[in-house]
């Protein structure tokens, strides 16, 4: 009896130091940062010398991944045609899309280097749209950049991108920012995205680690891309199922380092409201627990290869968000009051100090007073994540797609 309570206690305590880590991993992170800051250091590639006196213009293919509505995608084809760098092709994929919008959009744009593309029959999947439009290349591409309908970008990104390419990366994050801060809920939704900016993309790349993707805003050399498929699907692309989370799995263990590019900027919708954002966590903790055999993956193949960038990486992919994370912390200070005072007092301070170092990366990474008020409003921001979890299964039965609405031409929000 004695030997079952140690090892249920051992239980308890290692899940807790595991909890601890995560819980006070972005402190660190922030401390170091502040440290880096302090004595001018940073591992940004475009601030080191240039490596070619001579940079290759890689040719990249824009694609647009549109899903039952086009009404967004002509601010975002109007931005890519406003770049500063000239060597690329927009693929507008209309996926499930009536033939009158897609004949729509086709007239709206006279230029050879956009493509729009209407499978005969709807996919409804991403990964197809994306494989589609890789299939309809009309040149040969280096790379090709991933993009939802709702996207817009800077007229400078594709420029950045190039430089990093040039630099011997082969996949790129893209710093993705808010295009709408105009209510409650986008502005709480943008202190999530700036938090996860920092601490799973801007810092690993301070650090020389691979970075996490988003869903969208990624460049991928063509041929690794192929690699990957026949390595795990051979001779098919259509069974690949999941991009940011099968592919970010992958394509991990097959680069030296997934970077990070945060002067590339792809500005994204936010939510606009409470039932949004409850239907849109609903799918995404949906996809954590769908995931976490790829971050098994990962850790295994950094453990067996004693490398620590995939190691960590790993790791990470492990951890809850971030309502879940905290409220599992609240409920062992609540329960250490009975079992560990110390333990208790522990996880008090580990609670105070994450809230502050949240507060803080915000503020460190976006000037906008009101995305740092609306973090006071979070309360009810963490309410409707619970009730998205408790309704997680319904991401099973339902694709539960959010609405996004904003028609916005790229002057407006660089105007703001």
């Amino acid at each position: 009896m004695n030997t079952l309570l140690q090892i249920l206690n051992d239980v308890f305590i290692g899940i807790q130091v595991i909890l601890a880590f995560f819980v006070l991993l972005p402190t660190v992170l922030l401390v170091i940062y502040g440290i880096k800051k302090l004595f001018g250091w940073s591992n940004s590639p475009l601030k080191k010398a240039a490596d070619n006196p001579n940079p290759k213009q890689y040719s990249f293919g824009a694609i647009i991944c549109a899903h039952t509505d086009l009404t967004l995608v002509p601010p975002l084809i109007d931005s890519l045609l406003k770049q500063r760098y000239s060597h690329f092709r927009i693929y507008a994929v209309a996926d499930a899309c009536t033939p009158e919008s897609v004949a729509h959009l086709r007239t709206l744009f006279n230029d050879p280097r956009i493509s729009v593309l209407a499978p005969e029959q709807a996919f409804n999947n991403k990964t197809k749209s994306i494989d589609l439009a890789i299939e309809s290349f009309t040149e040969k591409h280096d790379a090709f950049i991933i993009f939802d309908s709702d996207n817009l970008v800077h007229p400078d990104y594709l420029s950045v991108v190039n430089q990093y390419f040039n630099k011997g990366y082969k996949v790129v994050q893209t710093n993705m920012l808010p295009k709408n801060t105009d209510t409650l809920y986008a502005r709480m939704d943008a202190s999530g995205n700036l938090y996860c900016n920092f601490i799973d993309r801007l810092m690993r790349m301070e650090l020389g680690l691979s970075s996490h993707i988003w869903g969208l805003g990624i460049v991928m050399d063509v041929e690794l891309y192929k690699t990957i498929l026949y390595q795990n699907f051979p001779g098919t692309f259509s069974k690949l199922g999941g991009f940011d989370k099968k592919m970010q799995a992958d394509i991990v263990n097959n680069v030296d380092v997934l970077a990070y590019a945060t002067e590339a900027i792809v500005y994204d919708e936010k939510i606009e409201d409470g039932a949004a954002l409850q239907k849109q966590r609903t799918r995404w903790i949906n996809a954590y627990f769908t995931s976490m055999e790829y971050a098994v993956k990962v850790l295994l193949n950094g453990l067996s290869r004693f490398n620590f960038n995939n190691t960590f990486f790993g790791i990470n992919l492990f951890r809850p968000p971030l309502f879940m994370m905290m409220g599992a912390a609240g409920l062992f200070m609540i329960a250490n009051l009975f079992i560990s005072l110390p333990w208790a007092i522990f996880w008090f301070a580990a609670i105070f100090t994450f809230v502050v170092t949240f507060f803080s990366i915000v503020v460190v990474m976006s000037k906008d007073s009101a995305i740092f008020k609306a973090m006071f409003h979070l309360p009810f921001f963490v309410l409707r994540q619970v009730k998205a979890f408790l309704k997680v299964t319904d991401a099973n039965k339902d694709f539960l797609r959010t609405n996004n609405t904003k028609v916005v031409y790229i002057e407006e929000v660089l105007n703001k």
